[in-house]
């Protein structure tokens, strides 16, 4: 499976509101990839539009500030408090 291209996490939009990065696509739609797949290891953003998809650069360690933004835990901080 290829990828359009790899995108650094830092080049993406964060969405707080519904926790979600996205990217412009070539065809004019977005790539989207939720917070909580990246945490659980997803690197790939999809297209809904088109069949393209990117790579997201990224370490599990960045994804803190994301979650502090969005003003949630990580899934991991949960089933720790649980």
């Amino acid at each position: 499976m290829s990828t359009y291209d790899e995108i650094e996490i830092e080049d993406m939009t964060f969405e707080p509101e519904n926790q979600m990065f996205t990217y412009p696509c070539p065809c004019g739609d977005r790539f989207q990839i939720y917070l909580d797949d990246m945490f659980d290891g997803e690197k790939l953003a999809v297209c809904p539009s088109c069949s393209l998809m990117i790579d997201v650069v990224f370490e599990k360690e960045d994804l803190t500030e994301y979650y502090e933004e969005a003003g949630i835990q990580p899934p991991e901080a949960m089933a720790i408090a649980a």
